[in-house]
């Protein structure tokens, strides 16, 4: 039987991994390239089909896919809760099905599986970080699609994409922090150029001017840094200038 694997170098995949990391913009973006690359990298396109499913607070779904076959094969499991990609999350260990037609785990998925022509299933654990949890499917139209070398590549492969995914979701996370720090400090900024202008006209210390804008934001409903804003607003000469932290 042909496997269905196909066969990369270490650093080849190393390398794709790393550009993928870099070019896209988000994990979700991210996930659709790697399901792509995976597509392409290790499952024989002709014979197996691959998906990634996320489970974040138990909950289950499939973020990415090569095939719309991969994502009902997903949501099948899903449906009936358990099958070979929620046990490979959960217990996070490779979970090997031969042969659909002769495995006895989960019946109720099995036999969905059998309808989809599914021969043979390969699932990996995606090492994540905090509470979520991933794992990489693959599926084959025959059955032992995957050998033992097709399992070790899988493995091998899994745990350079997991490396992969943490950094992206570092990565995201710091471009979202630094999103926050900048509005914030445009916020203080418009905030003490509102309250210096107050001080200026009520010739009140900064404690006066702040109260006054507290007071306002309250009566009208408004956050601090809308008050501030309308109050930059009318002492400009020009009512479309705003103030901006660059960063």
């Amino acid at each position: 039987m042909e496997p269905g694997v196909n066969r990369l170098s270490s650093t080849s995949v190393i390398n794709q991994l790393q550009d993928l990391v870099l070019k896209t913009t988000d994990v979700h973006e991210l996930l659709d390239e790697l399901v792509r690359f995976t597509a392409v990298a290790l499952a024989d396109h002709s014979l197996a089909f691959c998906s990634v499913t996320l489970l974040q607070q138990q909950k289950p779904v499939t973020v990415a896919s090569s095939a719309e076959r991969a994502v009902r094969l997903d949501e099948s499991q899903y449906q009936v809760g358990a099958g070979p990609c929620l046990t490979a999350i959960r217990e996070q260990a490779v979970v090997h099905v031969p042969d659909v037609g002769q495995d006895p785990r989960w019946p109720e998925y099995m036999a969905l599986a059998r309808r989809e022509g599914i021969g043979s299933s390969l699932c990996v654990p995606l090492v994540l970080e905090r509470e979520a949890g991933a794992g990489l499917n693959l599926y084959s139209t025959t059955a032992h699609g995957f050998s033992g070398e097709d399992i070790d590549t899988v493995e091998a492969y899994a745990l350079r994409a997991s490396k992969a995914l943490r950094m992206a979701v570092r990565i995201s996370d710091l471009a979202e922090a630094k999103t926050r720090l900048i509005a914030a400090m445009d916020a203080r900024t418009t905030i003490d150029l509102a309250v210096g202008a107050i001080m200026a006209q009520n010739r009140c210390n900064h404690d006066a001017a702040l109260k006054i804008m507290n007071i306002a934001a309250r009566t009208r409903n408004l956050t601090l840094r809308d008050i501030a804003e309308s109050v930059i607003t009318s002492i400009s000469e020009d009512p479309k200038v705003r103030t901006h932290f660059d960063g």
